[in-house]
């Protein structure tokens, strides 16, 4: 019995979720890393991680089905280009989410969700400027 299997409507009707998880990823694709509610980063985490292991073979196949999802074709290109490859010999596990408070107006609790491999990146390029 699986019990609690579900996932969060995030209230919103079924085609607007789809759309809001479709610009998240591409957002965070197209900039590594980005600020949202605890709620969405944790439904983008697993819409991301199934787009990247579908990158990870790159085919025709694979292609469409990313383009499907992922409408800017410079993300998608950044996607099977850049991003996939650094995640060839990970079993799953792509993303971080990070904790950074809660928001202002409504106590949201707030994240970071980003790339895994990203923040060592970032951590390099600062070694080797400073």
């Amino acid at each position: 019995m699986n019990n609690k299997t579900g996932f969060n409507r995030l209230g919103r009707n079924a085609s607007h979720r789809r759309a809001l998880l479709k610009n998240l990823a591409t957002s965070l694709i197209m900039h590594g890393k980005i600020e949202t509610t605890q709620a969405k980063a944790k439904e983008l985490r697993s819409f991301v991680e199934k787009l990247v292991t579908r990158a990870r073979v790159d085919s025709v196949h694979n292609r469409r089905i990313v383009a499907r999802v992922i409408t800017e074709k410079d993300v998608a290109k950044k996607l099977f280009a850049e991003v996939a490859p650094r995640y060839i010999g990970r079993p799953g596990g792509y993303t971080r989410i990070v904790k950074i408070g809660q928001r202002r107006g409504d106590a949201s609790e707030m994240v970071v969700i980003e790339f895994v491999d990203a923040a060592a990146d970032n951590k390099k390029e600062a070694n080797i400027a400073g």
